[in-house]
């Protein structure tokens, strides 16, 4: 789903994101920590926005990192920013991974996508296929307690779709996203044959206190992002 957040304002949200509460105090870290060692694997940063994580994973020695934006101007900054140490492209997730071997990927990463994506069952399908076997994933998304919130229909159980504007990059913007159940998430999950091996509701860094009091407390006592590790079995 296309947005001036990820295309005209791209390179100030590059800059924003570096750190802010939501981004840099509470999904990284829940996130990264729930990675385990990347050395020597081939890995893929999905929604890779201006390469926050790809530089983590790089960091990390990587064997090969490929990154997957729906946005070109993500996709940009990201060739501009590693200049041929990744393998970097536009691809809406939405309709898959078709540039990519079955098999062939041993993680995959993707922060704060999800919500973007009216069928899951594509992506996580495409998701399957392309891990190898006892390859894993780990994503974030809204929490779906957190976007009831915005629900007009009042039913927790439909597909639902939001429009907001955010203040990220210090303008107004509008966002659309999905707004959906757990059991929507998870049943997609598990359709496509991977098996959840960890769940994360986060947890706001204690750094938050002196930026803004008022953001700790609230998110120290309500979830806003849901995080999971799934794995794909072995042979």
């Amino acid at each position: 789903m296309k947005s001036e957040l990820y295309s005209t304002y791209a390179k100030r949200y590059d800059s924003v994101i570096t750190d802010n509460i939501y981004n840099a105090h509470l999904e990284r870290p829940t996130l990264l920590s729930m990675l385990g060692s990347v050395s020597g694997l081939n890995v893929m940063d999905l929604g890779c926005g201006p390469g926050v994580y790809t530089q983590h994973l790089l960091e990390a020695d990587a064997s090969k990192v490929t990154c997957v934006d729906y946005s070109d101007e993500m996709v940009q900054i990201v060739k501009e920013k590693f200049d041929g140490r990744v393998n970097a492209y536009q691809q809406d997730l939405s309709l898959g991974l078709p540039n990519e071997k079955s098999a062939n990927v041993d993680m995959m990463i993707c922060p704060l996508v999800l919500h973007y994506l009216e069928d899951l069952s594509v992506f996580f399908s495409e998701v399957s296929r392309v891990l190898k076997p006892n390859g894993y994933i780990v994503f974030s998304t809204h929490h779906p307690f957190a976007d009831f919130e915005c629900s007009k229909t009042g039913n927790y159980f439909e597909l639902e779709l939001v429009e907001e504007e955010w203040d990220t990059v210090g303008t107004p913007v509008p966002v659309r996203f999905y707004r959906r159940s757990l059991m929507e998430i998870t049943d997609a999950i598990t359709k496509s044959g991977l098996v959840i091996s960890q769940l994360s509701e986060g947890k706001i860094s204690e750094k938050v206190k002196e930026l803004d009091k008022d953001t700790y407390e609230r998110l120290s006592r309500n979830p806003n992002f849901i995080f999971m590790k799934c794995s794909k079995l072995g042979d």
